[in-house]
């Protein structure tokens, strides 16, 4: 049977466990730049068989959220050289997730960047900003012409964080981001190209991986998605075409020979078992959204042969060196919510390590 603690070969990477750290926004990037207290964070979790950074946005225009980090300006690509540099010198492995949050933004966070998204319809809910909590504004559609230059942000991005060092990039297509956007009915509602149809939706996702696969490899490439998750307004609710358009998704890429595809969903449907056929790559299972995955959890998944890594978010917070505490079924620091976005150390790099509790 294979064990979470297998060693295994996703594109380019030789990773010496089965356990992938999930993206966590953390909020601590002051000025959008990784700083100090990242360097440390990321290096206490290299034993990671894959550590995936927090969403980071390709451009100023797709920042989202306050304080998180970028791969578009020189002192970001200084800040997350320091980090690459020492999860590796800890022999780990780390990858970029680059996020375009498209509509899930505010001005204020951005600078005054205007917010862009498929369809002039604004998300729901609110955004925190430092005034407070504000609605999200209506995005500016964007133009048919304009979908180059979405598709170079993610190229030139993925292009900087392997230049800084990081051993490759996953492009974001999940969680009701910019690329979600697009796949989801309830957020695109347009009838040319770029909407209506499943296969047209697909597109925009399509073209940012191969685009960014062409650029830096395909073998460092990873894209995760979130078949029907129906979060931020980008409701996918007929299952007909939720199919139809994630086989459009996974059809078009893959043939690139991806290092991996992320699923957060359902391990045990069809849809996902469908795609990971149509995929024919490594594919990585993210169940924990909305519970916590433990060690029997994702050693079930592996039992099951349902995936061949599993990615886990919540445990990595409190526990730096979750690997070993799983390998030995040592007890785990608890995770303290308060903490998880914004601050300091506290809640960040101040979890104890096995060895330190003893």
């Amino acid at each position: 049977m294979t064990s979470l603690f297998d060693p295994i070969t996703l594109g380019a990477w030789q990773l010496p466990n089965r356990l992938v750290m999930a993206p966590l926004t953390r909020n601590r990037s002051r000025g959008t730049v990784p700083g100090d207290l990242a360097v440390e964070y990321y290096a206490q979790r290299a034993t990671a068989g894959l550590i995936t950074t927090e969403g980071s946005q390709p451009s100023a225009r797709g920042q989202g959220y306050l304080d998180t980090p970028g791969f578009h300006s020189d002192e970001q690509l200084a800040g997350w050289r320091r980090v690459a540099d020492a999860v590796h010198a800890e022999d780990g492995r780390i990858v970029a997730q680059l996020m375009h949050a498209g509509r899930i933004a505010h001005p204020d966070n951005t600078g005054g960047q205007e917010i862009i998204a498929p369809s002039p319809l604004a998300a729901p809910g609110e955004m925190v900003t430092a005034d407070g909590q504000k609605p999200h504004p209506e995005p500016r559609e964007l133009r048919a012409d304009e979908m180059d230059a979405v598709v170079a942000e993610f190229v030139t991005a993925a292009r900087n964080a392997v230049d800084a060092g990081l051993d490759g990039v996953e492009v974001h297509s999940a969680n009701g981001y910019l690329l979600h956007q697009f796949l989801a009915p309830g957020a695109n509602h347009r009838t040319d190209e770029w909407g209506g149809s499943p296969e047209n939706r697909a597109r925009l996702s399509i073209e940012v991986t191969r685009a960014v696969a062409a650029e830096i490899g395909a073998d460092r490439v990873g894209i995760r998605i979130s078949p029907a998750h129906n979060i931020q307004g980008c409701t996918e609710e007929d299952p007909a075409d939720v199919e139809a358009t994630y086989t459009a998704l996974v059809s078009g890429i893959a043939d690139l020979g991806l290092a991996y595809l992320s699923i957060l969903g359902d391990p045990r449907s069809e849809l996902f078992a469908q795609l990971r056929r149509d995929f024919g790559g490594p594919v990585l299972a993210n169940d924990g959204f909305s519970t916590v995955t433990s060690k029997d959890d994702a050693q079930k998944i592996l039992d099951d042969d349902l995936a061949d890594a599993v990615v886990v978010g919540r445990p990595f917070l409190a526990n730096p060196d979750l690997v070993k505490r799983w390998e030995i079924d040592a007890p785990l620091n608890e995770p303290n919510p308060d903490t998880f976005y914004g601050g300091g150390a506290e809640g960040y790099t101040d979890y104890p390590f096995l060895d330190d509790a003893s």
